[in-house]
């Protein structure tokens, strides 16, 4: 009878690590953040809420359930996070088109952007469009990649998901936040290999219908005016852009420091949400904003890194879309804070106030976390060494098998 032997000249499972620089780098940021809320929301925490740190507590609150939330998808197999794509996509629009509902949807400013379930929980489900978008498209790409190859109309099925995940956000009345994950989509398309004739049809159509939309609703066109004549809108929609800028050229080169109570925090309307680095720029000056884009771009490099190296192309394609949509809403929210560009509504990552935005983009995080050690053929994260040579010695009569 023959008898089976295995050399084991080759290591059977190679092991993959998690990118040290990418953590550290999203811990920093996490700090910075909560940090950056210690210092500039005390002055707005006693005015409205008779509790200087009323903000704080809000954000240690919400970074624990991020953090939770940062180890789900850091560990979670990559494949079940992948099953379930869909059905967070279908989730996030169910979630939308809740904020719409007279009971469940709670409005602020007019507009119908959170879920509320009294003394519960307030959530922002176009924060969790990001995500599921992400997920959702990484999914398709890698399961019909070879049938898009070989017929481009197949590219429409993706495309018909992205514009019900963006136009779920713009029944919401948020504008800029859906423009832009739409934006993210169409990079993921053609990261994917996606030709960019496949949205000459619906790029013909969203750009006519964003003007018309600030043409014909009085509060963004006001937004565009007071950016491009901020002198005519000093006292009404030019103001926060105005005393943001005034702040930020108050910290000079090295700041007011930290222990002044950052006057600012007054003077800025919403400073502990859209304008949180005027205050951040106030108090560390050039040199904290150059530390801050240092650390950021220490973080997308790595994140980038992570993305190019999987060779999972279902979470390479995710952690390209989680990094890149970290990184676009951290470049909108600094160009309307140094009044670059007008005003979006688009939160800092890491550093705005908002349970819902903290809570995301640590997920996010903790996806590209697990890309890092994930491999492509299984969802232990280690990398499996196929059978290279089978060979028969009928002189000895065992079959010998080299892993």
């Amino acid at each position: 009878m023959s008898e089976y032997v295995i050399h084991a000249d080759k290591p059977v499972i190679a092991s993959r690590k998690s990118d040290p620089l990418f953590l550290i780098s999203v811990l920093m940021l996490w700090g910075l953040g909560i940090f950056t809320i210690l210092i500039c929301t005390q002055g707005v925490g006693e005015r409205f809420f008779h509790n200087r740190y009323y903000f704080l507590w809000r954000q240690l609150a919400y970074s624990a359930v991020g953090a939770a939330g940062l180890v789900f998808f850091a560990a979670v197999p990559i494949n079940a996070l992948r099953r379930f794509s869909l059905a967070f996509a279908v989730t996030s629009v169910v979630l939308c088109l809740f904020a719409l509902l007279p009971v469940i949807g709670s409005a602020r400013n007019g507009a119908p952007r959170w879920v509320s379930i009294p003394h519960v929980i307030t959530f922002q489900p176009s924060e969790l469009v990001k995500l599921t978008m992400v997920l959702y498209l990484s999914h398709l790409f890698d399961k019909h990649s070879d049938e898009y190859e070989e017929n481009n109309k197949e590219f429409m099925v993706p495309a018909i998901g992205l514009s019900i995940l963006a136009g779920s956000i713009f029944l919401q009345k948020d504008l800029s936040t859906s423009v832009m994950v739409f934006c993210i989509g169409v990079c993921m398309f053609i990261v994917s290999g996606s030709p960019v004739k496949v949205f000459v049809p619906i790029l013909s159509l969203v750009f006519p219908v964003t003007i018309y939309v600030i043409l014909t609703h009085r509060f963004r066109l006001l937004r565009v005016l007071s950016f491009l004549r901020p002198n005519d809108y000093t006292t009404t929609s030019g103001y926060q852009a105005l005393a943001s800028e005034r702040a930020i050229s108050t910290g000079g080169i090295w700041g007011v420091g930290t222990g002044s109570g950052l006057d600012s925090s007054l003077t800025i309307p919403e400073i502990q949400t859209d304008y949180i680095f005027a205050g951040w720029a106030t108090a560390m000056g050039l040199v904290g904003v150059f530390g801050y884009l240092l650390l950021l771009g220490i973080f997308v490099f790595r994140g980038m890194k992570i993305a190019v190296e999987c060779p999972n192309k279902f979470a390479a394609l995710g952690a390209f879309g989680c990094v890149f949509s970290i990184a676009i809403q951290s470049l909108i929210n600094l160009a309307v804070v140094c009044r670059v560009a007008p005003t979006t509504g688009i939160p800092l990552p890491f550093f705005s106030s908002g349970g819902s935005s903290l809570i995301i983009t640590l997920c996010m995080c903790g996806f590209v976390i697990n890309a890092s050690h994930c491999d492509a053929d299984n969802d232990s994260g280690v990398e499996k060494k196929k059978i290279s040579d089978i060979e028969f010695n009928e002189s000895f009569g065992e079959t010998v098998v080299e892993l």
